[in-house]
Order: C-alpha cells, then sequence, then structure tokens
C-alpha cells in the first residue's frame, strides 16, 4: 500500500512539471506597441496669435493649428469641426505644413458680425496613430461690414429722418384705445406714464416739423389727457408707473409698486405742461386742452410723497401697501425733474428745505472727482447711465443753470464726454467699442434689462444713450448716429427708428424698442436743433417761480 502512494505522487508531480512546462513554453512574447499620443502646439489666425478667442477678423480668414506630430490627414474632416453660433457647419478646406504638423484651414467665405467655433476633437490621430491628448476649441468673431447700409444724406437730412421715424412708435403704435405710449413693441395693453410723457413731446415736435398736422397732434394729446382724467385712478394726483391703455386700470409694476409713481409722474407732467404752453391758441380746441392739463397738473399732490412732513420726497405710494416701498428720492439721478415740479406747483409746493434735505442730502450728491481728466460735479462715479442726462433736461434747459450745488451744464456736458471716453478707452476690451460706437445707459441687454454704466459695463451699447447726447457732444454723437445708420443700419434700423441696444462682444441685436428710450432722441435731437421743449418748459411762469424758490439761476429764469 504504502509502495502504491509512493508511486501515485511520482506521477502526481511529473504530470504538474509537463504542465508548466507546456504553460510557459519559455520566455514572455513582446507586447504589442501602442502609438504615443500627441498634444496641440500652437494656433495663429491670419498669421496671429492671440489666444483662443479673436474679434474683429476678416470674413476671408486663414487659421493655422501646429501639433506636435504629423497628422493623418484622413482623420481631419471627422475631428475638426468648423460651425456658426446656430450650430450651422461651415465649409473648409484643408492643406499641411511642416511635415503635416500644421493644419492649414482655409473656410468659405464668412459672414459679417457673425460668431464662429472651430472645434479639434481628440478623435484627431497622428500618422503613428496615436490620439490628441486634449481637444482644442476656437472662438472667432468676424469684423462689421464698413459698407453703407443706405445712401448717405446731408446732416438735417438725416437727423430729420431719425425723428419721424422714431416718432412712428409714439403715433403709429401709440395705443388704439387712450394713445397711451406702450411700455415696448411686445405690449398689448401695458402703458407707462413717463414713456407717455415723453411721447407727448415727441408730438410737440412732430406737429412743428409737419410730421402730422398741428391739429392732429392736438386731437392725440387730448385724447391721452382726457383718459387720464376719466378713467385712471389718481393716486393723491400721481399715476401709476403702468397703466392698462384699454381700461385705464392699474398694473403693478412689482409686488407693492401698484399705485402712485411720483418720477413717472413727473415726467407726464413735464410733456404735459410743455403741451399747455405750445397748444396756446384761443379757439375752444386748444383752451379745453389747456384747461384739461391744468386740470391733471394741479390735482397732483406733491406734498403728500413728503410722507409725514419729512424733508424728502418719496417715490411710491401704494393704497394697499401705503409706504411699504420706502424709496425716497435723493440726487443724483434721473428725478431732478421731480423737485422742480413739486417746487412749482400751483396747489401742493414743497419748500426748499425738501430740496436741500431730500434731493441734495446737504451736499452729498456732490462728486468732484476727475475721470478721464474731466471733472464730474455730480452723482455717482463715472456719472452712472447717460439718461441722468436726459431724463428730467427734455424740459429743463441746462445751459448756464445753477444753483448751490452745480453748473448743470457742466454736469452734463462732463457725464456725457465721461461716458464717451470710457467707450473710446475700452478698458474691459468689449468687441466693437470705439469714438464711433459708445453709449451706455438703462435699456435692454441679451436676458434681461439692466443700468449699464462705466462701472456696471457688459458690452452693451444703446443708441439712445448717444444720440439723447447730441446738446451736450454733438460731433460725438452724430459721429455715432452716422455709424449707427449707415454702418449698422441693417442691424438697428427699423419700423421706428433704432433698436433699443446691441453687443458686439456676444453678437447680439435687440429686436425691441421702448418708449423711455425712443422719446429722448427725438426730444434731444430737437433741443440741439431748436431748443423747442426747453423753450416750452421754460416758459411755464410756475417753473419759473418754483426753480427759482429753490436757488436756480438761469437767464430762463
Amino acid at each position: 500500500m504504502t509502495k502504491c502512494v509512493s508511486i501515485l505522487r511520482s506521477v502526481i508531480v511529473s504530470c504538474c512539471v509537463l504542465c508548466a512546462c507546456s504553460k510557459g513554453g519559455g520566455s514572455d512574447p513582446t507586447p504589442p506597441v501602442v502609438p504615443p499620443s500627441f498634444s496641440f502646439s500652437s494656433l495663429k489666425v491670419n498669421d496671429a496669435s492671440n489666444g483662443f478667442t479673436y474679434y474683429n477678423i476678416p470674413n476671408s480668414t486663414i487659421l493655422k493649428l501646429s501639433f506636435g506630430a504629423g497628422v493623418d490627414s484622413t482623420t481631419v474632416k471627422n475631428s475638426v469641426a468648423f460651425s456658426n453660433s446656430n450650430g450651422a457647419s461651415v465649409s473648409y478646406a484643408a492643406s499641411y505644413e511642416n511635415g503635416d504638423s500644421t493644419i492649414v484651414i482655409k473656410p468659405s467665405l464668412l459672414d459679417y458680425i457673425t460668431k464662429y467655433t472651430v472645434v479639434v476633437s481628440t478623435s484627431l490621430k497622428s500618422k503613428e496613430g496615436g490620439s490628441l491628448r486634449s481637444g482644442v476649441s476656437v472662438n472667432l468673431t468676424t469684423q462689421i461690414d464698413s459698407s453703407d447700409k443706405f445712401p448717405r444724406i446731408g446732416d438735417d437730412a438725416l437727423l430729420d429722418l431719425v425723428q419721424k421715424q422714431t416718432f412712428k412708435y409714439f403715433w403709429d403704435f401709440g395705443h388704439p384705445t387712450s394713445g397711451l405710449a406702450r411700455e415696448r413693441n411686445s405690449s398689448a395693453d401695458v402703458c407707462t406714464t413717463g414713456g407717455t410723457g415723453f411721447g407727448i413731446m415727441s408730438m410737440i415736435v412732430a406737429a412743428s416739423r409737419n410730421f402730422v398736422s398741428r391739429a392732429d397732434a392736438l386731437a392725440r394729446i387730448q385724447k391721452i389727457v382726457s383718459f387720464y382724467k376719466n378713467n385712471c385712478t389718481a393716486y393723491h394726483g400721481a399715476f401709476a408707473h403702468w397703466i392698462n391703455g384699454a381700461t385705464g386700470a392699474t398694473i403693478p409694476f412689482s409686488d407693492k409698486d401698484d399705485g402712485a409713481d411720483l418720477v413717472e409722474t413727473s415726467y407726464l407732467m413735464q410733456g404735459l405742461l410743455c403741451a399747455r404752453q405750445y397748444f396756446n391758441a384761443a379757439d375752444a380746441a386748444e383752451t379745453t386742452l389747456r384747461n384739461d392739463i391744468n386740470t391733471l397738473w394741479n390735482a397732483v399732490e406733491f406734498t403728500w410723497f413728503q410722507k409725514s412732513n419729512e424733508n424728502v420726497l418719496y417715490w411710491h405710494w401704494s393704497p394697499n401697501y401705503n409706504w411699504d416701498m420706502n424709496f425716497p428720492i435723493h440726487g443724483w439721478n434721473e428725478a431732478l425733474i421731480v423737485y422742480a415740479l413739486a417746487a412749482s406747483s400751483n396747489t401742493h409746493a414743497i419748500t426748499k428745505d425738501v430740496y436741500d434735505n431730500g434731493w441734495a442730502q446737504n451736499d452729498a450728491m456732490k462728486n468732484g472727482n476727475i475721470y478721464y481728466g474731466i471733472q464730474l460735479p455730480l452723482g455717482p462715479a463715472f456719472g452712472g447711465p447717460l439718461f441722468f442726462a436726459h431724463y428730467s433736461f427734455l424740459g429743463i434747459d441746462p445751459h448756464d443753470l445753477t444753483d448751490a450745488y452745480a453748473n448743470y451744464w457742466t454736469q452734463d456736458t462732463a457725464h456725457t464726454k465721461i461716458n464717451y471716453n470710457y467707450c473710446a478707452a475700452n478698458p474691459k476690451a468689449y468687441n466693437g467699442y470705439s469714438k464711433l460706437c459708445w453709449g451706455l445707459t438703462a435699456s435692454d441687454q441679451q436676458n434681461g434689462y439692466d443700468a449699464h454704466a462705466p462701472n456696471n459695463d457688459n458690452g452693451t451699447i444703446s443708441p439712445t444713450a448717444a444720440v439723447s447726447s447730441l446738446p451736450y457732444a454733438p460731433t460725438e454723437s452724430m459721429n455715432a448716429l452716422k455709424f449707427f445708420y449707415y454702418t449698422l443700419g441693417d442691424k438697428l434700423w427699423g419700423d421706428y427708428g433704432f433698436v433699443d441696444a446691441f453687443n458686439l462682444t456676444n453678437i447680439w441685436f435687440a429686436d425691441s424698442y421702448l418708449a423711455i428710450d425712443q422719446g429722448p432722441m427725438i426730444v434731444m435731437i430737437e433741443n440741439y436743433r431748436t431748443g423747442l421743449l426747453w423753450n416750452l418748459f421754460m416758459s411755464c411762469p410756475e417753473v419759473k417761480t418754483g426753480m427759482t424758490n429753490l436757488g436756480f439761476q438761469s437767464p430762463n429764469l
């Protein structure tokens, strides 16, 4: 038995040895060779190297993408994608340099002012079969087409055209029931009180320039005035920011902003007082208009908006939330007109203490710093959005206008020139900013609305900013107006004049028009040309008295 076990053990050992020998068969075989991966080396766009984002490139352009190894040309078409911002493919020709390590991409003729992307994926192979380690993405924006989009005309004819075309917003697009100015071109019944005031001033310009007859302008303004008088709710004489143009009902601007808006009401009254002064004939129609305007004007209880007799005016009051908005009107901003009118009221005039303590905040609104070599008397750093220099000064003439705080012509011209110089300097390197393309103010922007200014700049230019600044910077504003019309006119010019805004970095052009941006262009062009609205507003006897009582001095007072 022991012998049998020993023999069995020997057999098992022998089998194991034989199995091991047959499995190993000697030394290990050579592993397969894996082709080495390779890297991207450099990029040139039209022989210039500037990272991976390029602006203002010609529509005939060449890219050179260099790599650490010669590329397999058969993999290029499926690995290099050239497309526009909508995802549409752009055809291109590919050639090779430097031992095929540089791909030369020559696309078909590109469109002007368009964003393109070139993406190289890791599916690109080297001649040895290696893979690209990391993908590459290049962003391209083509240049503006500098050719004129419309025939050249004289400067006066161009200003006529801009005023007349922009006026259509208030005339053709005015609400059919009430005549009020719709908030924007996409609005149905949402109308704006402040924008309506600007629209009334625009109708005066239109009558003066025979865009419409005096009788037709009178009838439209009477329609608006009658609607406010008979259909709209007045909250201590003030009207809401938004009003339903069909019914007169208040449309809340925000949750608690469902009543009086004193700033919007002041813009309305500014326009109405100009209309009262313009339609000065003794006939029944013009007399009725003047009387109805006086009824609305004298009903505004400015002193009510001092809340509990405070030395400041408040922006909002709600029949449901009282003073919960709690927004005192302090300077410096767009609301000087509120205090000028409040001091000028025949029935509820504020005192100078309210102006000095509330608006001027006892000198707190002063600035005095220098920006781009220009001293700014009032307001935030760099002046803020340019509508500060427009809305109140559609009627108030800033020429030689002074008080204890500023010379207002100096203020508005300084603000404008700082805004212009900022855009020309372009410290954030936005595409398109230049001495011809400038102007930051409140307007639409891509995916929203904002008050654009040098310290709140995202590349959005608003035509109303430069065009409405024509009185303050005639050369700079006229150059911008011509650029917007002749060079960008295929993108900016439409049924109601210039669209609201654009951004040449994002390649975005608004399709919107806003009443509060269209109106100032018509009015400030006219003030530059003839001073019409300045003369009308400053001719109001109560304005002369009220502004003098606040300490203003001017040849017009």
